[in-house]
């Protein structure tokens, strides 16, 4: 999706604090995407949904609604989502 005003795209993280998978992910994601998207982290502790949501499915990648990766980055699938958003 090129939205055509400049803004970046943010990818939404869903993790929980103390995972190993988690940190290693966010490790490989941030230098992925810097400069090309934002990121954001939720903890899925922090609400009833989230955890109903993925349980200990995380972390778990998603853009505009859509899960892009879960538990590994898949750098492809990551770099496809974002490249729709430049110009």
């Amino acid at each position: 999706m090129n939205t055509g005003d400049g803004s970046l795209p943010v990818l939404e993280v869903f993790s929980r604090r103390g995972c190993h998978l988690c940190e290693q992910l966010l490790g490989e994601l941030e230098p992925l995407v810097r400069g090309r998207a934002t990121i954001s982290v939720f903890d899925i502790d922090d609400r009833p949904e989230w955890q109903a949501n993925y349980g200990e499915r995380v972390p778990v990648v998603c853009c505009d609604g859509e899960e892009i990766c879960q538990y590994n980055l898949d750098r492809r699938a990551v770099l496809d989502k974002i490249a729709a958003y430049d110009t």
